[in-house]
């Protein structure tokens, strides 16, 4: 009788820095080539869609603005995401609190209060964090208090929230000049400026930009983030230490869901200028590609999101130019975090065969 070979996964001791800067790039390497397969079954050259997907996302400056424009709820996102991943606080629920902060966004910009622009915006970013901290704050309780799985919570929280927005528009906000279900359009004061002319591009760039930063300084330079690494690498240990891991987990879920909530209050204030029940098409799932393929690292999460922006914005041009169906981004996008998820494997543990 012929015995198959029987192997197993055997753990590696700490792979080299230059092999965590090159993973990163090998996953995105692969998933290109992988979706390059898929498109030569449809009977259409890699390279020339490629080089239209590159060209649409960069070849301009309206190309380039526009790739802006997707980066910064993208950043914003990869930044919520990464932060609580690092504490193990698994918030898959970024786009249930983009939800929360566009829909907090929108009822503070309604309300047209007579504040200059320099008052209105900021009073305005605060209340777009709160909403959206308060509502990743729900599963971050649960899980610190109670145990409860984060990943149900938080992803179940967001066609919650997804609703509400959608019922509200159905609803007492539906607009009354066009009967779309969409709000009324926000104070022109509390509008974002817009930061590059004859672009799109709002001063929610900076949002991002502040938001990798702070990520920076959080995790390597304050008390706190040695807590929410000490938390996420072994609570039980991180507990001997002294900290307070159910104080850590709750104040991260507030961090995350708040710069979370932020990418809402950007597309309200600085994109639509009133809310829509599509305002986000999965930036928050996006997060959590960007957020894995980035390595939970700061300037990873930025380039990844970058990255993922120019696959966005690109592949509306290559579907356009070469009758490729648009879908492609997502079916990019899927297989970058799957072939990043497999790498991450092969990264904590080798294959060894059992003799």
């Amino acid at each position: 009788m012929i015995s198959l070979p029987k192997f197993k996964l055997e753990k590696r001791t700490t792979p080299p820095f230059w092999f965590q800067i090159l993973m990163p790039l090998l996953a995105v390497f692969i998933a290109l080539a992988i979706s390059a397969i898929f498109l030569a079954i449809l009977k259409k050259n890699p390279f020339l869609a490629f080089y239209n997907m590159f060209i649409g996302a960069v070849g301009t400056k309206f190309a380039i603005t526009e790739t802006l424009v997707k980066a910064t709820p993208l950043i914003l996102t990869g930044v919520a995401v990464a932060i609580g991943f690092k504490a193990k606080y698994w918030n898959i629920g970024a786009e249930g609190q983009l939800y929360a902060g566009a829909l907090a966004a929108t009822w503070f910009g309604i309300m047209n209060l007579p504040l200059p622009a320099v008052i209105y915006i900021p009073l305005e970013i605060v209340v777009g964090f709160i909403a959206g901290a308060l509502w990743s704050v729900i599963a971050g309780y649960l899980k610190a208090k109670m145990q409860v799985d984060d990943v149900v919570t938080t992803l179940l929280m967001n066609f919650i929230m997804i609703y509400i927005v959608q019922a509200i528009l159905n609803g007492p906000w539906r607009n009354p000049k066009t009967m779309y279900p969409s709000s009324v359009p926000i104070a022109k004061n509390a509008d974002f400026p817009i930061v590059i002319p004859n672009s799109r591009v709002h001063a929610g760039i900076f949002l991002s930009i502040l938001a990798v930063i702070f990520m920076y300084f959080l995790i390597r330079k304050t008390k706190l983030g040695f807590e929410i690494k000490a938390t996420g690498a072994n609570p039980k240990a991180a507990h001997f230490l002294g900290i307070d891991t159910v104080k850590t987990i709750i104040i991260v879920s507030i961090i995350s869901g708040g710069i979370a909530g932020l990418a809402g209050v950007g597309e309200v204030c600085g994109v639509h200028y009133h809310l829509i029940s599509g305002i986000s098409p999965g930036y928050g799932y996006s997060g959590i590609v960007i957020a894995m393929l980035g390595g939970l690292n700061t300037i990873g999460v930025l380039l990844a999101a970058l990255y993922f922006a120019i696959v966005i914005n690109g592949a509306q041009i290559m579907s356009i130019n070469m009758h490729i169906p648009i879908y492609i981004s997502d079916v990019i996008q899927g297989i970058t975090l799957l072939v990043m998820l497999a790498m991450l494997l092969f990264f904590e543990y080798r294959i060894r065969r059992v003799k």
